[in-house]
């Protein structure tokens, strides 16, 4: 009986001592996460005028990734994407900004709980939606830890104090099991605190103004806004740092920061261009990854789950479409590493304002030299109906400048498209000049649009399987009878009056002043 019981105890200790050494050798996951921060305004990618040390120390201490993309460039959708692992076409109602969360589809932190990690969240998690209308108790990202709040320098900074929650989080876990905790920030959504760039020390002069946009002082202000909340959140990535470095786990934890979409202007957010889903994205793991390295190869932000999930000794779950980037992240090479050459990109209904509450149906493909866009109903406005406001593209000076303007930003940010765009990106690097029409680029459009349906009917898309009318049957919780009047009064006092008089009060002779002349398009 003494030796069975021996026997017992001691395979007991040798079970606790592997499932110690398995939790030891799985990495902890940090996932950062901006709302409407755009890729090229990180110093590792090259910008001058928007500073952020901390993303810039994740890079050259691990992974700089040159083509990030989202397959949809909304808030809600992008995050159903990275929590589920699938394209948004792939999600049923999660395809729409303001929807619900369908229960059916599993979430990598459930899973990863279910492993024995510690999960939690701060800040934005899976939104705008309702992920309580379909049984869910929780944000499918994780529990939340936001009982800290903070005075932010400006206005239209929100009050979470996101590194504090992250250590408040750290500290009632159980140390001797891996964690993986999502960091969400609210910056740089708006509104924004007019002229609270220049009031903390951004000059106007320095801001580099994108060539979709006039070339103007109510421009580069409304950027120069935008940047200094950018720098905000930067700034708690650099304190998550120093908790991880003095709790011991800075070189266990892979870090990941990223973005959902593109700023939040004109032509840029919710839209199939490319500044829209193209993403910032950088990783570091001191233990498992080879600093200073820059890839190439195109990722998809569905690409994270199966790869949180295959460090944490778990296979991706069969729902997954997405494919680890395990491999990638050991490799010590830089460039293309498993020649992942194209990515998708598309949308359905995002926000309201058109007619039934119809969305505006896109399906794209991008190259490492084009971008093929193909709009499924062109008669349509891609930033919704200008009876209200254009509720697709956010209220902001700048958008208040282009309606006052008119002209041909209006129409690159506003008005209706043709039904294909092809962008050579090689020489066009903001996809601003649509070849579509061009009788030499015929062939290259024919192709990458052949491709394209090939792929997204493997995928199971609706759209492309002769189905798309699916898509406007979803639950939606946007819909005008669901206040949207009371939406588009808040949308619109976002807006100060000085901001609308500021814009509306441009004349020719003002478009022609500081701080040069709106440049022509090229």
């Amino acid at each position: 009986m003494k030796r069975l019981l021996l026997i017992f105890c001691s395979a007991l200790c040798a079970a606790g001592t592997l499932a110690s050494a398995q939790d030891a050798a799985r990495p902890n996951v940090l996932f950062i996460i901006f709302d409407d921060w755009g890729w090229r305004d990180a110093g590792a990618y090259g910008s001058t005028w928007v500073k952020t040390p901390n993303f810039d120390r994740i890079a050259k201490e691990g992974i700089l990734f040159k083509n990030a993309y989202t397959s949809n460039p909304k808030c809600s959708p992008c995050r159903a994407s990275i929590l589920t692992g699938r394209n948004t076409w792939q999600l049923e109602e999660a395809v729409c900004h303001g929807g619900i969360f369908p229960p059916k589809f599993a979430v990598f932190p459930d899973i990863m709980q279910a492993a024995g990690y510690t999960i939690g969240l701060t800040g934005k998690g899976w939104g705008p939606g309702d992920f309580k209308l379909e049984g869910r108790t929780q944000n499918p990202a994780g529990p939340s830890f936001d009982e800290h709040k903070i005075q932010p320098p400006a206005k239209g900074i929100g009050q979470n104090d996101y590194s504090k929650n992250f250590e408040a989080f750290l500290a009632q876990r159980d140390k001797g099991k891996p964690f993986s905790f999502w960091m969400g920030f609210q910056e740089p959504h708006r509104a924004y605190e007019l002229d609270s760039g220049t009031r903390l020390g951004k000059k106007l002069e320095d801001v580099v103004v994108p060539p979709y946009f006039p070339d103007t002082s109510i421009v580069r202000g409304d950027l120069a806004d935008y940047a200094i909340e950018v720098e905000y959140a930067d700034a708690h990535i650099g304190k998550a740092l120093a908790t991880l470095e003095a709790s011991g786990e800075l070189e266990n934890t892979l870090i990941i920061v990223t973005s959902d979409h593109g700023m939040p202007f004109p032509y840029v957010k919710g839209q199939i261009h490319e500044d829209g889903f193209h993403l910032p994205l950088a990783m570091r793991w001191g233990k498992g990854i080879q600093p200073g390295r820059v890839v190439e190869d195109f990722i998809n932000v569905r690409d994270f789950a199966p790869t949180f999930l295959e460090l944490a000794g778990q296979k991706p779950h069969s729902q997954m479409t997405g494919k680890s980037l395990v491999n990638i992240l050991s490799s010590p090479k830089s460039g293309i590493i498993e020649n992942r050459d194209f990515m998708l990109a598309g949308k359905e209904r995002h926000d309201l304002g058109r007619p039934n509450d119809l969305g505006y149906p896109v399906r794209a493909i991008r190259t490492h030299e084009y971008l093929y866009v193909h709009n499924f109903h062109p008669e349509r406005w891609p930033a919704c109906d200008p009876e209200t406001d254009f509720g697709n593209c956010d209220a902001s000076p700048t958008k208040e400048l282009l309606k006052a303007l008119g002209g041909t930003y209006f129409e690159m940010s506003l008005g209706k498209r043709q039904p294909d765009e092809l962008y050579r990106l090689s020489d066009d690097p903001s996809g601003i000049r649509n070849l579509a029409n061009d009788l030499a680029f015929a062939p290259v459009m024919a192709e990458l649009r052949e491709k394209m349906m090939a792929e997204l009917k493997a995928e199971g898309d609706p759209r492309a399987l002769g189905n798309g009318a699916i898509f406007d049957t979803y639950k939606y919780l946007g819909s005008r009878k669901k206040g949207y009047d009371t939406w588009l009064q808040a949308q619109d006092a976002a807006l100060t009056e000085s901001i609308k008089t500021k814009a509306i009060e441009v004349d020719t002779k003002q478009r022609a002043r500081s701080p040069k002349k709106p440049r022509p398009i090229p």
